[in-house]
């Protein structure tokens, strides 16, 4: 039996080899990931670990850029993290996972940023598509959402991600679902994956009744999902040109063949998936929620509420995903259709699932929270969304108009009871949650405006202390700023510094930072900058040694836009 004083000896050691680990930034068991866009599935895009960076050191004298990272085409896509991965001849790595619109995978050692490996998803014979006559994604599309990373206990990893490409012999378009090794980039359970799909209606581009799934009309611009063993993909048009439908598909994980499918206007037209590229969320029932941008919606109902001709186009919606996709639920504004009929769509944002709360009764509630283009905030009772009622949205759980002036082209994060948007050509605004109700203005803001197409915060946080927000602008260069949490007063932008040292290259439209053990990696159109704690050698400021040959892409000038503009643009 062994004594308590050797017990303790034990204990002691273990603490300190811990704390060792810990401090020397090595790869570790200890170590966090994240594998999702916004960090969860709910999207709050909060890392409630975060014990390096904090209040007092997070400002231009001892945080700035570590490194850049350079890769063959536009980052549409939040990078991810993974941490303590072996790769085959040089050790465990925490890896930085970035895919680029020139149909590339990279990873990167996230803490030195030297490449690890390198991988194209093009088959032969074929390109990245071309831009499809639209502007917002230009000049190629490849893979513009983020992907999924599946980390099982004792796994290293799979990257699943769905890629658009184009023969150049044929013309033909293809979307294909990747699953890739994590250590190595491989494809695995025999992918790639073409993907297709056809659901019962007279919609769009239907023949024999069903619509049909034209490759060459989508881009899978929201974040993937995982729920258990599926995967789940969304589809966004190439700016409102038809045909085009609401389509989600879900795959297993482990043999990527497509397992259940539902379109959301199949009996009619547009209806895409955008949410800025924020993902599908889901609940820990499976319920999985999302924005639906402006397309038909069917304002005859059946005697259960829903639309006779099973078109939700505008809508808040959740879908069940037990024996098969199908809408359990949704809520669509009295005037949705005049708005979907004016392009000020609710699908221009992401949406957001919030943490139960009590209201003064003791009553819990599961929320949803949305925004769009109408300059509402709309919060949602996720067991009973409140559906349609043409007179008013008197059952809805809340909504406060006009409480987002210019209107939300972005995701919004979640943290210690706060609720923070940042609309177009405005400050990033915090919303607080007081018995179970959000407040009616905005309880703190910042100073910075931020211009189309506003912003897309990220939280860190110690369990609630040293609580710090993150975005960025979409300019040229790009500015990345840290905020207080609870008071929104700045703490430190890349502008801050002399000489342009923090300075990491053009903004790209959707950038969302990602915080993790210590970093923050944020996206640009040619790459990645990664920040952190600088080092007393001062090697701050250092680009990473990468010799990866780059796509030069259309950088965004991120110049104000009127709200008449911004509503006949796409999200």
């Amino acid at each position: 039996m062994i004594s308590p004083k050797v017990s303790m000896v034990r204990l002691v050691l273990a603490a300190f080899f811990v704390a060792c680990v810990l401090a020397s930034g090595m790869p570790g068991a200890f170590s966090q990931n994240v594998l999702t866009y916004h960090n969860n599935n709910a999207r709050t895009g909060l890392n409630s670990a975060e014990t390096t960076l904090n209040l007092s050191n997070v400002n231009s004298t001892t945080f700035g850029k570590l490194f850049e990272l350079t890769v063959d085409g536009l980052v549409d896509g939040e990078p991810l993290y993974l941490s303590a991965v072996p790769i085959q001849g040089s050790g465990t790595h925490n890896l930085l996972i970035v895919v680029t619109e020139n149909d590339s995978v990279y990873a990167f050692d996230a803490d030195t940023g030297a490449a690890i490996w390198h991988i194209s998803t093009l088959e032969a014979g074929e390109t990245p598509s071309d831009d499809r006559g639209c502007s917002q994604v230009e000049p190629v599309i490849g893979i513009t959402s983020t992907p999924v990373i599946s980390r099982p206990s004792g796994s290293n990893g799979v990257i699943y991600t769905v890629a658009m490409s184009k023969n150049t012999t044929t013309g033909d378009y293809f979307q294909r679902l990747h699953a890739l090794d994590a250590t190595t980039g491989n494809e695995l359970y025999n992918g790639p994956v073409t993907i297709a799909a056809q659901y019962p209606g007279d919609g769009d581009n239907s023949s024999g009744g069903y619509v049909i799934f034209d490759p060459a009309q989508y881009k899978e611009r929201s974040g993937l999902l995982q729920v258990g063993n599926m995967i789940y993909l969304t589809w966004a048009s190439h700016c409102d040109i038809r045909p085009y439908t609401g389509w989600v598909m879900g795959y297993n994980a482990t043999t990527l063949a497509q397992k259940t499918v539902i379109n959301v206007t199949p009996n009619g037209n547009e209806g895409a998936i955008w949410g800025a590229g924020a993902g599908l969320t889901a609940d820990d029932l499976g319920n999985i929620f999302f924005l639906d941008a402006n397309g038909v919606f069917d304002t005859s109902l059946n005697s259960s509420g829903f639309p006779s001709s099973g078109d939700y186009g505008n809508a808040f919606i959740r879908l069940t995903a037990k024996g098969g996709l199908a809408v359990a639920d949704y809520f669509e504004m009295y005037n949705g259709v005049q708005e979907s009929d004016g392009d000020v769509d609710l699908g221009s944002g992401g949406g957001i699932l919030l943490p139960a709360m009590k209201d003064a009764s003791g009553n819990t509630w599961d929320l949803a929270a949305g925004a769009g283009k109408d300059s509402n905030l709309y919060i949602v009772n996720r067991t009973s969304m409140g559906k349609f009622n043409p007179e008013n949205n008197d059952s809805i759980y809340q909504e406060l108009s006009g409480a987002l002036p210019g209107g939300i082209w972005s995701m919004p994060a979640f943290s210690n009871g706060r609720l923070y948007f940042g609309p177009v050509g405005q400050p990033i605004l915090e919303f607080e949650f007081k018995d179970a109700k959000l407040s009616t203005k905005a309880v703190a803001q910042t100073t910075t405006s931020f211009g189309y197409p506003g912003a897309t915060p990220s939280i860190s946080s110690d369990k609630g202390a040293n609580g710090i927000l993150w975005a960025t602008e979409n300019t040229d260069p790009a500015v990345m700023h840290a905020y207080n949490a609870n008071t929104l007063v700045e703490l430190y932008n890349t502008n801050q510094a002399a000489n342009g040292r923090d300075q990491f290259g053009a903004g790209n439209k959707f950038i969302t930072p990602l915080i993790i053990n210590g970093k923050v990696y944020v996206g640009t159109t040619t790459g990645v900058g990664a920040f952190g704690l600088l080092s007393d050698e001062g090697e701050a400021g250092h680009s990473a040694p990468v010799a990866i040959s780059s796509v030069k892409a259309k950088s965004t000038s991120g110049a104000e836009i009127s709200n008449s503009e911004l509503r006949s643009i796409a999200p």
